[in-house]
C-alpha cells in the first residue's frame, strides 16, 4: 500500500549520491515513453511499467476491474504459464510486485542491473500476449473478493472511509473503491477483463521508468528491442469529469461492529492538475503539515497530548491526483470523550488556521522538519522511480519534481490562511461518523482497521 506520507517524500531533494543525476527521456516508435535515471551507488536497478489506468477510469458496473486484471497479469501469457513470471524474476535474484491505484496501475522489479533484460522481456510479453484463462480468472476473482472482505468489509474504519468517499464525491469516480464494489466483483466476467486489457494495456498508454546502475543509451536500446516490438493500439478516450459545487454540509452515519467510534471530515480541494491558482495546492500541503506534521504539530500537541480529547487525530491531503480531491481529517475520541467533542476540537483547530496566520518560525520549522525527516525515502532507487512514474502518469510532467521543493518553501503564512478560508467552509464539508455496534464472540470486532487508497498484491 502506498502510504500517505509518500507525497511529502516526493517533495524532497535526493541525497548527495543521487541528486546530480539527470533524467533521460526517450520515446519509442510505438509511443511508449522511457525515462531513465542513473544511480551508481549500488549495482542494482528498478524497472517500473506504469499504465495510465486505474479505479478512476472504471465506469459504473465495472469497479474493481483494474485490480482484478492486475492479478491476472501474473497468470500467464501465450509463452508462460501461471506464476512463471514471478518464478523467473526470483530465479534471477530479483523481487517484483504490482499495485493498483485510483489513477494508475504499475508493475515493478528490482534486480541486479545486468539482469534488467529479463524484466524487459517479461513485461513486454505480457503487455501484448496476456493469456486470460477462465479457470484462473474465477480463482483470482474470489481472491479479490476475499481481499475486499478482509481489508474493507471486516474493518470498520476502512468501511467508513469507503462510505465517506461514496457520499462526498457526487460525480468524480473517486467515489468508487479501488478494490471495487462487491456486487461488481461478483458479476465481473472474463470478457470484461479482456476488453479492459485491449483498451488500456498498450505501449502508447504506458511508461517505463528505470533507475539504478545503468547506462541510459543501453536502456534505450534494450527498450527498443523488447517493448518497441509491441504494436501500438488505439486507447480508449476517457471523458473529463468535474465535481460540482457542494451546497451544504453533508453528514452520514456508518453502523458496524467496532470497539470505538471514528470520525472522518473532508473538504473539497483542488490539486496541482486542477488548481486555477498555481500556489494553492502547495499552501494546502503546508496547511496539512501545520496540523499533522509530526508530534510537534498542532493536532498532536493540542488534541492528543494537550486536552486529551483525541486518542488519535490526523490530517492529510494529496495534491498529485489526476482529478480534484479533498483535505481529510480523521480521529478517534479519547476515553470519556465522544465524536461531537472531537469534531468540535478539530473545527477549532481549523478556525485557528483561518483566523491567525501561521507564525513564521512555526512555518520554517515545519518545512525544515518535513524535508529533514523524509529525505532518506528518496535515497532508494525504488522511490526515485516512484517519484518520476507517479507524476508522469497522473498527467504532471516529471520535471515538476525539480521545482516542488522550492514551491513548497515559497508558501507564505498568508497563503496558508487564504486557502483555509477559501476551502475549509461548512458548505464544502462532508462528515462521516462510525457508530460502534455490539461486538462478536470473544470481544473482538468484526470490523477493525483503516482504509487504503491503493492495493498491492
Amino acid at each position: 500500500m502506498i502510504k500517505k506520507a509518500l507525497w511529502f517524500a516526493l517533495l524532497l531533494p535526493l541525497s548527495a549520491g543521487a541528486a546530480t543525476s539527470e533524467v533521460h527521456e526517450f520515446m519509442l516508435d510505438n509511443g511508449m515513453k522511457v525515462l531513465v535515471k542513473e544511480d551508481h551507488r549500488a549495482p542494482i536497478a528498478v524497472s517500473q511499467v506504469w499504465y495510465k489506468v486505474g479505479a478512476s477510469y472504471e465506469p459504473r458496473g465495472l469497479t474493481g476491474v483494474s485490480h482484478v486484471l492486475e492479478h491476472m497479469m501474473f497468470k500467464g501469457t501465450e509463452n508462460l504459464g501461471p506464476n512463471e513470471f514471478s518464478q523467473i524474476i526470483a530465479e534471477n535474484g530479483g523481487k517484483e510486485n504490482a499495485f493498483t491505484g485510483r489513477d494508475y496501475t504499475a508493475y515493478f522489479q528490482t534486480l541486479a542491473a545486468d539482469r534488467l533484460q529479463v524484466a524487459f522481456e517479461l513485461e513486454a510479453d505480457r503487455m501484448e500476449n496476456l493469456s486470460l484463462d477462465e479457470k484462473e480468472f474465477q480463482k483470482e476473482r474470489q481472491v479479490v473478493i476475499e481481499e475486499r472482505r478482509m481489508r474493507t468489509d471486516d474493518k470498520p474504519t476502512a468501511l467508513t472511509y469507503e462510505q465517506f468517499n461514496a457520499t462526498a464525491y457526487r460525480v468524480l469516480p473517486y467515489r468508487n473503491p479501488v478494490i471495487g464494489w462487491r456486487s461488481d466483483l461478483e458479476n465481473l466476467e472474463l470478457e470484461d477483463l479482456s476488453e479492459w486489457y485491449s483498451r488500456f494495456y498498450a505501449p502508447n498508454n504506458a511508461l517505463l521508468v528505470v533507475v539504478g546502475d545503468v547506462d541510459p543509451e543501453n536502456i534505450h536500446k534494450m527498450a527498443r528491442e523488447t517493448f518497441g516490438k509491441v504494436k501500438r493500439r488505439d486507447v480508449y478516450n476517457i471523458k473529463p469529469a468535474t465535481e460540482p459545487e457542494q451546497r451544504g454540509v453533508t453528514r452520514l452515519q456508518v453502523k458496524a461492529p467496532a470497539k470505538k467510534p471514528y470520525l472522518l471530515m473532508g473538504y473539497k480541494t483542488p490539486t496541482i492538475s486542477s488548481a486555477e491558482v498555481e500556489w494553492e495546492p502547495y499552501a494546502l500541503e503546508i496547511a496539512a503539515a501545520v496540523l499533522d506534521g509530526g508530534d510537534s504539530a498542532r493536532l498532536s500537541r493540542s488534541l492528543i497530548r494537550g486536552n486529551r480529547i483525541a486518542a488519535s487525530a490526523s490530517a492529510w491531503y494529496d495534491s498529485t491526483t489526476r482529478l480534484s480531491g479533498m483535505m481529510v481529517f480523521n480521529g478517534t475520541p479519547n476515553e470519556g470523550k465522544n465524536v461531537k467533542d472531537l469534531e468540535k476540537a478539530l473545527l477549532s483547530e481549523i478556525e485557528k488556521l483561518k483566523n491567525e496566520p501561521v507564525d513564521e518560525d512555526e512555518l520554517k520549522r515545519i518545512i525544515t522538519q518535513t524535508v529533514a525527516s523524509k529525505v532518506y525515502e528518496l535515497d532508494s532507487v525504488y522511490y526515485q522511480a516512484m517519484q518520476i512514474g507517479l507524476l508522469e502518469t497522473v498527467g504532471l510532467d516529471w520535471r515538476l519534481a525539480d521545482t516542488l521543493v522550492e514551491k513548497l518553501k515559497a508558501v507564505t503564512p498568508e497563503q496558508v490562511q487564504a486557502v483555509a478560508n477559501k476551502y475549509f467552509v461548512p458548505d464544502n464539508l462532508t462528515v462521516a461518523v462510525l457508530e460502534p455496534q455490539s461486538m462478536g464472540q470473544g470481544g473482538t470486532a468484526s470490523l477493525a482497521g483503516n482504509g487504503g487508497e491503493t492495493d498491492v498484491r
